[in-house]
């Protein structure tokens, strides 16, 4: 069809305007000096108008994103049709004066007058490559389709093409007139490749457009016309595409054209080579006029008569294009904690320690060392000279790492401020081509990863420890007291995925390897971000996509994602940084960046506190939030286990409280499942319960009338308690298996025994006068010991319906008296005094040492009884008023013991002379036992005696009291009455001991009693009163 041409209207103000159609080709965009984007549907209706900033250079439109070049220096992303801004991709020190998308729209290429040209990843402008070279300001930039190479003209008169991947200078083309600035320039020198293929670069050169093929960089043809009265720019129009479409139009694209004189069209529309016929139209006039590319190519019949066809040249077969899964570029290795290494002014590392800033100026090449807490060392400003780009930040030491030149090695620097040394830094060289790409500081250790794939470890002093080697190339790398994680590259990602691999190594004294190399799981199409621990040692890791991961411990050493920090964002080009996270509390510590994804170093960024929140299903119902807590919760106490497992101190009190808490969240869920009648689910819950809360859910079901799952619970606890029971059973059994079959002899056991006897009987010696003079000879009761070879005493066997007064002491059969003749004493005073005695007499034992079971249980010791005493009537009546009753065994027992006693028959009393006081209880029960067994003729003994009691103590007070005082009554008189018949036989079984042992008689005379005189006087008095 013919073209019309419309009416011109003014677009924007005087000044520099660019212009290109949309996505959709709907649309005419344009741009211009007064800071606007107007899109354009019709020229006769008034556009739409997108403000920018206060000038525009340059933009570039692709699948609705709008990146522009605007007077701020900034390159700046918006949507597109509305507008809205989606953040900044990248600053230059100067206005940048030309932008554009690749092919996909996925990187943005910009060119500034501080004769840089940068590169630019849209989802992750972090991801950035610098293209020095150029010696004046640039131009334009131009893509190559293929992604592989980039074009740029500059006003230092040359044209470079770059490889995006290596950084570097592929060709120089000095085309271009010079100039200083691009408002000097005569032209702007818009480049574009061929299309889909980019076999040709095409680039404007005074009035003419020269080709430039592929990889070879050689001119291949050029393209004027005598119309052209002012260089021209090579920004095509939409049908300027097809000149370079189609596998026909090769041979006219490598100047294979000739005349088309039987072509029916004018001379002024003839097209050749600028070496051939003069054309009299541009190539890119479209007209009615204008031949179809197509038709340029010559036929049969217009071939010169005799030229020779040639050699036959088969046929090209189209190769099928490849539509399989694109491989992804490797992530580059980078410091967890740091800004992008191209900026002047960066952080360096920012921890939970502090802070290192990087300065890389004019003015200052220097690095900043600020720590949180001013206690643990003050501010430090280190001069740069080395350029060093990573560092990392303990407790202990700063280090710095710089890449290897041409001329110097790469260099490990550590500085160790809290060495108590006066030399405190110290430097390793890399071997040759080696570079270090991660470093990271440990609890008396300094790790860093190199470009040969090793892992260096050297102590915090600078010894070199140890060398690892790596699976593959490093990502990133981070360390926390004994703990080292090593993220690296397993194998090559697809369709924007990368392939990661983890490993986490313990450097302590136990040396191990806890996860070998297992996948790295990350969000889809997305990076490692930040790597870490948290301050209570548990990795974890967050990707580009803000979702925040932990190492599950509990569950096999899995990652557990725990927050998503987009989430929070509200925009979408708005991020948080990561700095930190603490499990308790349960704090994820971030700096928001608005429109990046990193902080500027200035002014100093506020430090925000996000909350983790679990991806469970319906967090927005009670029954979702309370899963999610109890989840949590579970999650971030696993540091308690691993702290105790490994000997770090931990907080007991915040394990309890989260304990109760999750308790607590068990017994709401368990209530919540009650009402909605879920009582399968309440079972289900319980089985995660404690003893004590499971009480609480049956009592809950019980007073909900759920009595069926109120039996299910109770059968579940009666289950659980008897497990419980068996388990303590079998530690017990398997404690006393260790301890059976060895005896006091002197072996490995028991080899110390004699000495440690030796120094309990010195003891005993030196104890207190006073309890020695009261019961000289009393032996302190020993436990029974399963490893003495000494027969020990069994326990008294108590009678069934036996009443057994808690006043009366324990007899002691091994108990041996010996004293002058005292009078007798009362059964209460006796008992008292014996009980009294016992405790006095027993000795404190030591602490057995800790983890030494059976060799604790076996230093108990048999204390051997002193010389042998004859017994005073006292302390006779007193063994008497002690005993509950008295062993047929005792004689047979002392004999077993082999003490040296030769005593008379008469002095120990036999069972059939010992005679019991009885109670008051008992007085009555006499009395009342016929009135019982009236009433109820079918009681046994026991239940005689339980029925007593029952009524015994519904009398009153003074009824018991005078029962009581009657029993006191009669036991004094007929203790007196036996003394008597035992007087004489005691006195000459006193005289024929003194007979023996004469120093043993004294030794008794000079330790008589202090209270006999107070003794003799009660006994008198109870025989008056008798």
């Amino acid at each position: 069809m013919p073209a019309v041409k419309k009416p011109m209207r003014y677009g924007h103000p005087e000044g520099h305007t660019e212009v290109c159609f949309d996505d959709g080709s709907s649309c005419l965009v344009t741009c211009g000096s007064d800071g606007d984007i107007r899109i354009w549907e019709s020229l006769d209706d008034d556009p739409k108008s997108i403000n920018v900033g206060e000038k525009v250079y340059s933009f570039s439109l692709k699948k609705g994103k709008v990146v522009t070049a605007s007077s701020n220096n900034a390159i700046e992303l918006h949507t597109y049709p509305d507008g809205d801004p989606d953040g900044i991709l990248t600053r230059f020190t100067t206005h940048a004066n030309h932008v554009v998308f690749n092919e996909d729209g996925t990187k943005v290429a910009a060119g500034s007058g501080d004769f840089l040209v940068k590169v630019v990843d849209v989802e992750d402008s972090s991801q950035q490559q610098t293209l020095r070279g150029h010696d004046a300001p640039v131009l334009s930039v131009a893509f190559d389709p293929k992604d592989v190479y980039l074009a740029s003209a500059s006003c230092d008169g040359s044209v470079r093409i770059w490889n995006i991947a290596l950084q570097s200078c592929e060709a120089d083309l000095n085309l271009l007139q010079k100039s200083s600035d691009i408002v000097h320039a005569k032209s702007i020198c818009r480049l574009a490749w061929q299309p889909k293929s980019g076999r040709l670069l095409a680039i404007p050169v005074d009035k003419a457009v020269h080709l430039y093929e592929r990889d070879t960089w050689k001119s291949s043809f050029s393209l004027s016309d005598d119309f052209i009265t002012q260089v021209p720019s090579t920004a095509a129009a939409k049908d300027y595409d097809a000149l370079f479409d189609g596998e026909e139009d090769e041979d006219f694209l490598n100047g294979d054209m000739l005349d088309h004189q039987g072509a029916d069209v004018d001379d002024d529309d003839s097209f050749a080579p600028v070496s051939g016929r003069a054309r009299n139209r541009t190539i890119l006039d479209d007209d009615d006029n204008s031949l179809d590319i197509p038709s340029l190519k010559p036929s049969d019949a217009e071939k010169v008569e005799g030229e020779d066809d040639g050699p036959h040249v088969p046929p090209v077969v189209p190769l099928r294009p490849y539509d399989g899964p694109m491989p992804t570029p490797p992530q580059k290795a980078f410091q967890a904690g740091s800004t992008p290494s191209h900026l002047m002014h960066r952080f360096m590392m920012w921890n939970s320690i502090g802070v290192i800033r990087g300065y890389n100026d004019e003015q200052d090449h220097a690095i900043d060392v600020e720590f949180h807490d001013t206690s643990v060392h003050h501010a430090l400003h280190l001069t740069n000279t080395l350029n060093h780009t990573i560092a990392d930040l303990s407790l202990e030491a700063v280090v710095l790492a710089c890449e290897g030149t041409e001329e110097l090695a790469s260099k490990l620097q550590c500085l160790h401020f809290s060495s108590w040394d006066t030399s405190k830094d110290w430097m390793v060289d890399m071997p040759k081509g080696e570079d270090l790409q991660a470093v990271c500081l440990g609890q008396g250790w300094v790790a860093c990863a190199t470009s040969a794939l090793l892992i260096r470890i050297f102590s915090v002093g600078g010894i070199q420890k140890e060398i690892l080697s790596l699976l593959g190339p490093v990502v990133c790398m981070a360390a926390h007291g004994e703990q080292l994680i090593v993220i690296y590259h397993r194998g090559t990602g697809f369709n924007g995925d990368q392939c990661l691999g983890v490993q986490l190594l313990e450097l302590g004294k136990k040396r191990r390897q806890v996860l070998h190399g297992d996948p790295l799981p990350l969000s889809r199409k997305s990076h490692l971000a930040w790597l870490g621990f948290t301050a209570e040692g548990s990795p974890c890791y967050v990707d580009s996509e803000g979702v925040v991961r932990m190492l599950n411990r509990s569950l096999g050493d899995t990652w557990t994602p725990v927050c998503n920090t987009r989430e929070h964002c509200k925009g979408k080009s708005d991020h948080f940084w990561v700095v930190g996270i603490h499990e308790n509390p349960q704090q994820l510590r971030c700096i928001p960046c608005k429109g990046s994804r990193f902080p500027a170093t200035l002014p100093r960024p506020a430090v925000a506190i996000l909350p983790f929140l679990l991806p469970y299903c319906q967090t927005a119902t009670e029954k979702g939030q309370m899963e999610e807590q109890y989840g949590r919760s579970i999650l971030f106490t696993n540091h308690f286990d691993y702290l105790s497992r490994n000997g770090y101190e931990h907080d007991e009190n915040a394990k309890a409280d989260a304990e109760k808490e999750q308790q607590e969240l068990l017994m709401k869920m368990f209530a919540l499942s009650c009402k909605l009648e879920r009582e399968f689910r309440c079972v289900e819950l319980a089985g995660l319960m404690a003893q004590n809360v499971m009480n609480l859910a049956i009592k809950y079901a019980s007073r909900s009338k759920r009595l069926i799952l109120a039996q299910r619970l109770s059968e579940m606890a009666l289950e659980r308690a008897a497990e419980l029971q068996e388990d303590t059973e079998e530690e017990e059994d398997f404690r006393s298996g260790l301890n059976a079959g060895y005896s006091r002899t002197t072996t490995e056991w028991g080899g110390a025994q004699p000495k440690q006897v030796v120094q309990e009987e010195e003891e005993m010696e030196r104890d207190d006068d006073d309890v020695e003079e009261q019961e000289e000879d009393e032996q302190p009761r020993k436990a029974a010991n399963p490893f003495s070879s000494v027969a020990s005493p069994e326990p008294a066997a108590i009678k069934p319906g036996a009443i057994v007064s808690s006043s009366q002491g324990r007899v002691n059969p091994f108990k041996v008296s010996a004293g002058k003749k005292n009078s007798a004493v009362s059964s209460g005073a006796s008992s008292r005094s014996a009980n009294i005695l016992d405790n006095m007499n027993k000795l404190p034992r030591k602490a057995p040492a800790a983890g030494n079971q059976t060799a604790s249980k076996s230093d108990s010791f048999v204390i051997k009884p002193l010389a042998p005493k004859a017994k005073t009537k006292q302390q006779s009546q007193a063994s008497i008023f002690q005993s509950l009753q008295t062993k047929p065994k005792v004689a047979k027992l002392e004999e077993k013991e082999k003490t040296p006693v030769t005593s008379h028959p008469s002095s120990a009393p036999d069972a059939a002379s010992i005679k019991r006081p009885k109670t008051g209880f008992q007085l009555w029960l006499d009395e009342n036992r016929p009135s019982i067994l009236s009433e109820n003729t079918d009681l046994e003994e026991s239940e005689v005696i339980k029925e007593g009691m029952s009524r015994f103590r519904s009398l009153t007070n003074d009824e018991r009291v005078l029962w009581t005082e009657k029993a006191k009554g009669d036991s004094v008189g007929g203790n007196a009455a036996d003394s008597k018949k035992r007087k004489q036989p005691e006195q000459e079984n006193h005289q024929s001991n003194e007979n023996e042992d004469p120093d043993e008689a004294s030794r008794a005379t000079k330790k008589s009693k202090p209270s006999n005189t107070s003794t003799n006087k009660l006994s008198a008095f109870a025989f008056k009163k008798d």
